[in-house]
Formats: C-alpha cells, sequence, structure tokens
C-alpha cells in the first residue's frame, strides 16, 4: 500500500512538475505598453507609451498593457492575475493598477483590475469597455485603435475615483516614497564588495578605490538626480574599498573567513519589479476583479 501510494504521489509531483515548466514566463516590465508579439509598430507604441505615462503623471494610477500570443496552457483570467501580481502594477500605499492583456493568437482580452480599483472598474464597467470599445476594432485587424478607445475609457472611469494625488517633483529630483532605495542600496553595496576588489586587483590600492568611488558616484546620479547624493556615496564607496585595502595588507593579504565574492546570503530583497527604465509603483493587489473577452 505504502508504495502504491508512492507512486501516486510521484505521478502527481510529475504532472505538477510539467504543468509548471509549460506555464509561460511572465516578461519583463520594460513599459507601460509590452508588446512581445511585435502587432504594434513604433509609432503606435510610442504613442500609447506617451498617454499611459503622462496619465500616471497627472494622476498616479499605472495602467499597463501587455500583448502575448498565447497564455496556454493557462486561461488569460489566471494569467493576467498572475502577471498583476507579480508586476505589482500601482502605487504602493493606493494600489491603483489596471492591467490590459490581449492574447492575439487566441484572440482573447482580459482587464484585469486591482482590488483598490474594482468599484472604479467593476467587473460589467470593464466587460462593456471591451465590447464596444476593443473588440470592434480588432475585428477589423486595427489593434492599435482598439487599445487606445480601450484605455481611454479605463483612465476616464479611473478619474472619477478622487485618487490622491501623485507625489511632486523637487528640483532635478523627485522625493518619492515609492523609489526603490532598497534596491539602489543593495546594488551599491555588492557593486562595492565586488567591483572594489577587482579595481584594487587591476589599479592598486589608490586608484582602484578612487575608480570605484567614481563608478558609485556616477550610477547613483543616474538613479536619484541628485549630485549631493552622488557625491556622499563616491566618497563612502571610496573610503571603504580603501580602508578594505588597508585591513587586508595589515592581516596579511586577507581577511580571516572574508570573501567579496560571497555574498548571496543577502541578495533578493529586491523588489524584482524593474524592467528597462520603467518600474511599477509596488502596489497593485490584483484579487481576480476584471472582466475577460474574445473576438
Amino acid at each position: 500500500m505504502r508504495r502504491l501510494w508512492l507512486c501516486v504521489l510521484l505521478l502527481w509531483s510529475a504532472a505538477f512538475a510539467g504543468y509548471a515548466q509549460g506555464v509561460l514566463a511572465v516578461p519583463a516590465l520594460s513599459g507601460h505598453v509590452v508588446d512581445t508579439t511585435a502587432t504594434l509598430d513604433a509609432s503606435q507604441r510610442q504613442a500609447l507609451e506617451s498617454k499611459l505615462a503622462a496619465f500616471e503623471a497627472a494622476h498616479g494610477a499605472q495602467v499597463v498593457v501587455l500583448m502575448v500570443p498565447t497564455t496556454q496552457p493557462e486561461d488569460i483570467a489566471s494569467f493576467a492575475n498572475r502577471v498583476g501580481n507579480t508586476w505589482k502594477i500601482g502605487r504602493k500605499a493606493v494600489g491603483d493598477g489596471v492591467l490590459l492583456v490581449v492574447a492575439k493568437s487566441d484572440r482573447k482580452l482580459r482587464i484585469e483590475v486591482a482590488k483598490s480599483l474594482e468599484g472604479a472598474v467593476p467587473d460589467l464597467a470593464a466587460k462593456g469597455i471591451m465590447d464596444s470599445a476593443i473588440t470592434p476594432a480588432f475585428k477589423q485587424g486595427d489593434y492599435a485603435a482598439g487599445l487606445n478607445a480601450g484605455v481611454d475609457q479605463i483612465m476616464t472611469l479611473i478619474k472619477g475615483e478622487g485618487l490622491p494625488a501623485p507625489a511632486q517633483k523637487t528640483g532635478a529630483w523627485q522625493a518619492d516614497t515609492d523609489f526603490q532605495w532598497q534596491d539602489l542600496a543593495v546594488f551599491v553595496f555588492f557593486g562595492v564588495l565586488v567591483g572594489g576588489a577587482v579595481a584594487r586587483r587591476v589599479l592598486g590600492n589608490k586608484l582602484g578605490s578612487v575608480a570605484t568611488g567614481g563608478v558609485v558616484g556616477f550610477v547613483v546620479n543616474l538613479a536619484t538626480g541628485s549630485l549631493l547624493i552622488a557625491g556622499l556615496a563616491a566618497v563612502a564607496a571610496m573610503v571603504f574599498v580603501l580602508v578594505s585595502s588597508v585591513g587586508r595588507a595589515l592581516s596579511g593579504g586577507h581577511a580571516s573567513g572574508y570573501s567579496p565574492i560571497s555574498t548571496h546570503d543577502s541578495w533578493g530583497s529586491g523588489s524584482g519589479s524593474d524592467g528597462g527604465g520603467f518600474s511599477s509603483g509596488g502596489g497593485g493587489d490584483f484579487g481576480g476583479g476584471g472582466a475577460s473577452g474574445d473576438w
């Protein structure tokens, strides 16, 4: 009997593993428009991207369009929910995200709505947007027109929800609490550990420390737009690498039990939501609200 149950368990495990391997991977979140089907040309994609980016800047909510060939073996509702919760569209404190998924070869689409916007975009309204604005254009082969008409209606509904205003920019740097400071800190920390060690070996202790500080300052300035923060980070990195080199020299060339490459224990603390220069707000709790359709 034990062998029989063991065989059944192994068969279930193998079936589940096969299903998991066949599930479509969630694409990288590279912008407000992610088209893996190459359906939209450059001008169409850029126009839609600019519209959604401007809406986010003005109202805070994130609306993202994803086009894939198919969602199989998942149905489009399960796939859209998985993508929404992986990407975490919408501001962290508000959760104002909407995802429009088009499975072109399946001829199916889905409007997936984060929980906080289910009142603004209820299931019936989402279905109405697809039936009246999106699918008629899709049936004519005009995907750009359908997507634009659909997001226009989605944005109109969101505007009426009275969401908190987005954070305003102050100078060259936006003091936004949604900025991924933890990701930047982790990246800089490990970059200094690994890059500093390599720079010291190649350039020597002093020059390697200066070079590491310069690279860190450049990266931090790109990420924050603040010369003050970049300068402080550069000095801190340079001093850290220089002090580390002195410590290694005093201990006979290496610190006891220390390896600049052994940093995996702290890795993985970032949100992983960034892609191609675009980042979600870290919110978007998607509970299955929205509607599906076809054409």
